[in-house]
């Protein structure tokens, strides 16, 4: 049996005549892509954690780091009424 030959694909280098803006008009990039600082994260469950806790600390909002406070807070104590804790052991006896 011979050999197939597989045609190679022609690469069109085609650039727009009225385009005078930086860089590739056919880039598609996120306009926060700059800004962000999790767009690559480190591979694995630690690398991601630790990103996920420099871009918290790093975080200009303190609006969004209280909401986050106050979301925790509120599973936890879901999370304590369905299993049936008495939170009774941290009020005095009177």
């Amino acid at each position: 049996m011979g050999i197939m030959k597989l045609k190679k694909n022609r690469k069109y280098n085609y650039k727009p005549r009225f385009y005078k803006g930086e860089g590739s008009p056919f880039e598609l990039k996120h306009k926060f892509d700059d800004k962000r600082t999790t767009v690559n994260p480190a591979k694995g469950i630690k690398g991601k954690f630790n990103a996920a806790i420099d871009d918290y600390k790093h975080n200009q909002d303190s609006n969004v780091n209280k909401r986050v406070l106050i979301i925790i807070a509120v599973l936890v104590m879901l999370f304590l009424f369905i299993i049936g804790f008495d939170l009774s052991i941290f009020l005095p006896n009177s």
